[in-house]
């Protein structure tokens, strides 16, 4: 069962979640935060860091829904942490509430808490484990088998208070009953599937989940009445969530006197670090209450809505609760035939480990060849390189997580191409402050890197179109301008970087290319006078030729006209026919008429 899930869309690399584990159960793949489950103790850093809210939590809110519409009668177990996050009203109104979203009855987590304390107290009376851990909270439960193994014997054989009071419940109810855990622990969501439980509990939810059913159903605690129901007082058991509350609850239960030593332990690196000492053998003869929140489940593993201080919780729970033991009677008649044992064992996974060969070339591939360039800064979430390197080997991290490498390689790239670059390449504030500067710069205006970087753009070239670009946060692309100045030609790209509320600009020099095309259009334009000149002169001997061909036709036609008269002339006196003068009249039509044209 996935408990903690990522969305891959908003993990952004930071890899805070890696930093912020002490276990390293989170592993890097493809650039995205995976949780590794089998190496996960559930203590729910990662949920309260994630600057991005990538990481989710399960939750069985429809289960519980779907289980109310279905008629089940659903028991609620009520973890004692309600105390400061439920503070709207006595337990009675909460209890109120409670059936108001369709729950059959509200009982209290302490009330398996008294019998848990019950088996703590017969553990230091017998006296035969050398140290005694309380196994209430399932993350330090899981720290030692996974981690710890070695440290198994000294855990106390009992189950947790959560799971001695859904056994309780449904031996109280019948099996058929639901038993939902509401409290502040994400942890107890993996506990309450742990085939050692026998099913205990059915549905496990946090504060905020009920705060916002209750919200979607308009269900007000202050609202609603104080309703009492029978039930086991649990008493001093109440304590349990706060700091030394388990160590509170069995001195005021077990009647003998007993040779260990009370230790409270919380907070992961505590644990942590405990638990090295325990393993060196340094510690020995003491019952310890280990809790992996740090101030124990007041302040829970579920991210919450905090509207008052652990402080303040702890306060005002250590005045309230009784520091009396709960009913014997009644405890034993509850908790009688319900199975409270539980053994622990060896759940550590062995992890293929590099050869020294094998760190050294894995270190190398992010430039460190020797100890002295091992920075050992903890960006990447691992304490030393070597460390870091041995995930890698493992597959739990990648080459690029190292941040001072990355870091260098892009600044060289950026360098590289700031210095290699044929364009001019300029970054820009709002106040046109020259924060970036190609070195080919130095070529067209005559300012080095160094220089601009101190200078702003307007004192060598004008910047309307970069004050417009970034007025806009419009783009202005292949531009053509002029910078007559410098005898400079260009074609400029200019965008807003809206991440950084910047300018970048290229420069792309086109003089030569300018130069060219001018002599070519220029070329083009003498090849056109050129040809005008041609037709000018051609059109101009054609109109010579014209007109001596006009004068040539007309004479000739003048004279074979003449010719022709006489032709006829001298045939009609052969004849004795008509006058020449008639004939030679209709001859003579105009040029263009109907005789004109038959001849």
């Amino acid at each position: 069962m996935r408990i903690i899930d990522f969305k891959e869309s908003k993990c952004m690399h930071c890899y805070k979640c890696v930093r912020y584990c002490d276990v390293k159960a989170v592993m890097i793949k493809d650039g995205r935060a995976e949780v590794i489950e089998d190496k996960c103790v559930l203590c729910g850093h990662c949920l309260h860091v994630c600057p991005q809210s990538a990481k989710t939590m399960a939750s069985d809110l429809d289960t519980v829904k779907y289980y109310i519409r279905q008629g089940h009668r659903v028991v609620v177990s009520l973890a004692p942490a309600y105390m400061g996050f439920l503070q709207e009203g006595t337990i009675g109104q909460i209890h109120e509430a409670f059936r108001k979203l369709g729950f059959f009855d509200v009982r209290e987590t302490a009330e398996g808490a008294a019998a848990v304390t019950g088996e703590y107290a017969k553990l230091l009376e017998d006296g035969k484990m050398e140290n005694i851990i309380t196994t209430c909270c399932p993350s330090v439960n899981d720290l030692i088998e996974i981690y710890y193994p070695r440290l198994v014997p000294y855990m106390a054989p009992v189950v947790s208070p959560m799971v001695a009071h859904g056994r309780m419940l449904k031996k109280e109810y019948g099996e058929d009953v639901k038993v939902v855990f509401v409290g502040p622990c994400i942890a107890k969501k993996k506990e309450s599937t742990d085939p050692r439980n026998f099913d205990s509990i059915d549905a496990v939810l946090n504060f905020n989940d009920i705060r916002k059913w209750m919200e979607s159903e308009r269900i007000s605690i202050e609202d609603c009445g104080d309703v009492p129901f029978e039930r086991l007082e649990p008493q001093v058991n109440q304590l349990y969530p706060v700091t030394g509350g388990i160590i509170h609850s069995v001195l005021s239960t077990k009647e003998q006197k007993d040779g260990y030593r009370k230790l409270h332990i919380h907070g992961t690196k505590n644990c942590i670090e405990f638990c090295d000492s325990l393993m060196a053998g340094e510690i020995s003869g003491s019952f310890i209450e280990m809790n992996m929140c740090t101030g124990a489940c007041i302040n829970g593993s579920a991210p919450l809505d905090r509207t008052v201080s652990r402080f303040r919780v702890k306060i005002d729970m250590e005045e309230k609760v009784s520091r009396e033991p709960a009913d014997r009677v009644k405890l034993q008649k509850m908790s009688e035939g319900v199975g409270l044992g539980k053994q622990y064992s060896d759940h550590s996974t062995n992890d293929l480990m590099p050869t020294e060969e094998q760190i050294r070339e894995i270190l190398a591939k992010t430039g460190k060849r020797t100890p002295e360039e091992e920075l050992n800064c903890g960006a990447c979430g691992y304490s030393t390189c070597r460390e870091k390197a041995v995930a890698v080997f493992q597959k739990k991290a990648e080459i690029n997580m190292c941040i001072p490498y990355m870091h260098d390689r892009a600044e060289s790239l950026a360098n590289l191409v700031m210095d290699t670059s044929p364009n001019l390449v300029m970054i820009v504030d709002g106040d046109m402050k020259i924060l970036e500067y190609s070195a080919v710069g130095e070529k067209y205006f005559g300012k080095s890197r160094a220089e601009a970087i101190q200078m702003y753009l307007f004192e060598f070239i004008d910047t309307e179109d970069f004050q417009w670009v970034y007025a806009t946060h419009q783009s202005i692309r292949g531009k053509k301008v002029s910078y007559p100045e410098y005898n400079l030609s260009a074609l400029i790209n200019i965008v807003y970087v809206e991440k950084k509320d910047v300018v970048l600009a290229t420069i792309i020099d086109i003089t030569e290319q300018e130069s060219q095309a001018r002599k070519y259009y220029e070329k083009k334009l003498n090849t056109v006078e050129l040809a005008h000149e041609v037709i000018r002169k051609q059109m101009t001997v054609a109109q010579e030729i014209a007109g001596l061909l006009g004068e040539t036709a007309a004479e000739t036609k003048i004279t074979l006209l003449d010719l022709c008269d006489s032709l006829l002339e001298e045939g009609e006196k052969e004849q004795g026919t008509g006058s020449g003068k008639r004939r030679r009249g209709t001859a003579s039509a105009e040029p263009g008429s109907e005789a004109e044209g038959r001849r």
